[in-house]
């Protein structure tokens, strides 16, 4: 992943106001100071230097289905587009009954591997963003009836690095890297289904299409929709071939779709390429899925 033109472009945007989710409170997903805690080099914002992690849970604005969709705002893991890739993608879940929960999760604004327990080829999410995903899928599952969800019907959608921790979410799931705090601990946080647009990180390189060791996909990873454009100049079209390539191979229900153009982080900013319509797909294949009746 390029950094330079991923932090200029993304974060340019972050700063653009969103067309205004409504307002609502950022709930701490730890009760105390989470598991392998580190410090930043400045304040937190709503977009950087995040060391205390915090999800937004936005409702229904139209009848409620019962679904809800965990969002991972993408940045390349030392900051979050926290509205292009956040605040206006719960504008448009919430405005098809989908209970929005936008996770801010741990990213230092440091090197990307300050704080990892990773690789030196840095192919794996930091584990503090993949233990904030973790606790967030447990913690909407715990509060389903509380927030009126079905706790079967519990996705993630993620860009750029956050497709990729979307990956690690929907096949790390079985042990959560840090020792329960409570009851939210002791329910699964395997995601029912998952959407990656323009992942990196998942392509291991070369002239193969392997992927990468730390994303385990077995015929239990949940049913993956990915979206990609090939002009991609920061995460390269593999990275959605590979994935898409070890979903099928394991059986597991997949649909990707590849563009020529469009770029990175085209989102939902308005656009007339053919790849603007990927939220009408995304839509219908949660019909077609069985998520949305």
């Amino acid at each position: 992943m390029r950094k330079s033109t991923l932090m200029i472009g993304l974060f340019a945007l972050t700063c653009v106001q969103a067309q205004a989710a409504q307002t609502q409170a950022q709930i701490p997903i730890w009760p105390g100071t989470p598991p392998d805690a580190q410090t930043a080099p400045g304040p937190q914002t709503d977009w950087t230097n995040i060391t205390r992690p915090t999800m937004t849970v936005y409702p229904p604005s139209r009848d409620n289905t019962g679904v809800a969709i965990v969002v991972f705002p993408g940045g390349g893991f030392e900051g979050l587009a926290i509205n292009l890739q956040g605040t206006e993608i719960c504008d448009w879940l919430t405005s098809r009954g989908i209970t929005c929960v936008l996770l801010r999760y741990r990213v230092p604004s440091l090197p990307y591997d300050w704080h990892c327990k990773c690789r030196p080829d840095n192919r794996t999410t930091p584990t503090q963003a993949l233990e904030d995903a973790r606790r967030t899928l447990g913690l909407v599952r715990h509060r389903a009836g509380e927030w009126h969800i079905d706790p079967q019907k519990i996705g993630v959608m993620g860009f750029s690095a956050g497709g990729y921790l979307v990956a690690e979410a929907s096949t790390r799931y079985a042990n959560r890297l840090y020792k329960a705090v409570d009851a939210a601990d002791e329910v699964s946080c395997r995601p029912d289904f998952a959407v990656a647009l323009y992942p990196g990180h998942l392509w291991v390189g070369g002239k193969t299409l392997g992927l990468n060791p730390n994303v385990p996909v077995t015929h239990q990873t949940p049913p993956t929709f990915l979206v990609q454009a090939e002009n991609d100049d920061v995460d390269s079209v593999n990275h959605s071939i590979a994935y898409y390539i070890a979903l099928k191979d394991a059986g597991v229900p997949t649909e990707l779709h590849l563009y020529a153009l469009g770029g990175h982080a085209f989102a939902l900013r308005p656009t007339d390429l053919p790849i603007g319509q990927w939220p009408v797909l995304v839509e219908r294949w949660l019909h077609t899925v069985g998520v949305l009746k």
